[in-house]
């Protein structure tokens, strides 16, 4: 099972990007999706979450400005992030609570990281 994120990019700020992150492998079913980020020096922090039925959550820095969504039948969750700043500057990170096919319990998997700078 692997997770592909991309999408990152240099933004100015007020600008938009959208992040895309992509399973593969062989995959039986796919719970809780999150996105998180890491600034230089900084800990890694969530930015969002959405479970199998679509209930999402943020982090207080984001809400209102970004939105996770996914599509299953792609196997991929989005973060669309809108009026950027540049404290939105950091490596963003997807990461999925999966079931392989023919296994019982769910893995933690996560991707390799996007790059987000915003800059003018």
């Amino acid at each position: 099972v692997q997770l592909q994120a991309s999408g990152g990019g240099l933004v100015q700020p007020g600008g938009s990007l959208r992040l895309s992150c992509a399973a593969s492998g062989s995959i039986g079913s796919i719970n809780t999706m999150a996105w998180y980020r890491q600034a230089p020096g900084k800990q890694r922090e969530l930015v969002a979450t959405i479970t199998s039925g679509l209930s999402t959550n943020y982090g207080y820095s984001v809400k209102g400005r970004f939105t996770i969504s996914r599509d299953d039948a792609k196997r991929t969750v989005y973060l669309q992030m809108n009026t950027l700043k540049p404290e939105d500057t950091a490596v963003y990170y997807c990461n999925g609570a999966v079931r392989r096919a023919g296994s019982r319990s769910y893995e933690d998997y996560w991707g390799q990281g996007t790059l987000v700078t915003v800059s003018s």
